[in-house]
């Protein structure tokens, strides 16, 4: 995708030695939970195309990525997702029943506290911003200066899941509810070419109305456990938000599932909507499959697929970053000298 209403022509080969100044590139890293991982594979292979990015936006688990890449840490969150187990995973995660939200957060705190200690955002080397939701009002929030510990885990803070996190007075959830790829923040930071991941699920299609969904027989009870029943509880919950089949001859959902399922729903709906009203330059899908919001234990194969889709993508990638540098003089050209 081209979006020409953004190209800005102020490179005069005049003003710069006879070449047209460099276009700033933004990289905007998309929300989807464990899908998130692909970003790693991702970065990596626009660094081995060479591309320098100047600005980096990111919602949800694109903040995370985005933040430890920015910070230099990449390699160091690589190790960590690429170690990760269904057990490690849940070791992680600090289960309340009586908070805000399922988990706590406190641990994945700790752990991101240690990588990252007490650096900033403004003290970043590019440009970078989180997108967060601030309950209660629903406006979306640019998170560029301050923690950047508390920029991530205010991205990335699930509604119902993760406990929402307070950042200069306002407390602030995921970022996906309102701006699950945002490439308008990018846009508003100066990139002149944007690039965009998407790693929400290609499973939903565009969304058909079904006008007539009776007449089929009724799926079987099957042997589900009680509601009551607690024993076993965090094992459901782990197979249920992890891409189980809720239609056909399925039971029921349980809680976990309808809630992953509709934010996922959610999530793709919103996404599609604002890439339609400003897509970025280049857009990057990344075929995630089928994989579950909270699989974060499949980093190997998301980390080779974020890298196959920019290789796939490449030659549009290099078209969209070159084209800046052979048409900005023709375009100050035709425009003329200014007055």
């Amino acid at each position: 995708m081209f979006r020409g209403a953004h190209r800005r022509i102020d490179a005069d080969p005049a003003l710069s030695g006879g070449r047209p100044r460099r276009a700033k590139v933004g990289i905007v890293l998309g929300a989807g939970a464990a899908r998130g991982w692909a970003h790693i594979g991702a970065l990596r292979e626009l660094d081995a195309l060479g591309l320098k990015l100047d600005v980096i936006v990111g919602s949800s688990i694109g903040t995370l990525v985005g933040g430890c890449y920015a910070a230099g840490r990449l390699d160091m969150l690589e190790a960590f997702a690429r170690s990760l187990t269904r057990r490690r995973v849940l070791g992680l995660l600090d289960f309340s029943f009586t908070g805000s939200g399922l988990i706590g957060g406190q641990r994945l705190r700790t752990r991101l506290e240690a990588a990252l200690g007490d650096l900033r955002i403004e003290d970043l080397p590019v440009q970078f911003a989180a997108v967060a939701t601030e309950i209660g009002g629903g406006h979306e929030i640019w998170l560029r200066r301050g923690l950047l510990v508390d920029a991530i885990r205010a991205s990335y803070a699930l509604p119902g899941v993760f406990e929402p996190v307070k950042v200069d007075g306002r407390w602030l959830f995921d970022g996906a509810i309102v701006n699950p790829v945002p490439v308008s923040v990018a846009r508003a930071l100066g990139a002149e070419r944007v690039i965009a991941l998407n790693i929400s699920s290609d499973r939903f299609g565009r969304g058909t109305a079904i006008q007539d969904p009776f007449g089929r027989t009724e799926p079987s009870p099957g042997a589900e456990e009680p509601a009551h029943d607690t024993s076993g509880m965090i094992a459901r919950w782990w197979r249920g938000s992890n891409g189980a089949k809720v239609n056909g001859d399925a039971a029921a959902p349980g809680l976990m599932t309808s809630m992953v399922n509709a934010f996922d729903i959610l999530q793709d709906r919103i996404m599609r909507s604002r890439l339609a009203g400003d897509p970025p330059d280049a857009l990057v899908q990344v075929r995630v499959g089928k994989v579950g919001m909270f699989e974060f234990h499949r980093a190997d194969e998301l980390i080779a697929l974020g890298r196959e889709a920019i290789r796939r993508s490449a030659p549009e990638i290099r078209e969209q970053v070159e084209l800046n540098r052979t048409d900005a003089a023709g375009a100050v050209s035709q425009a003329g000298p200014p007055n």
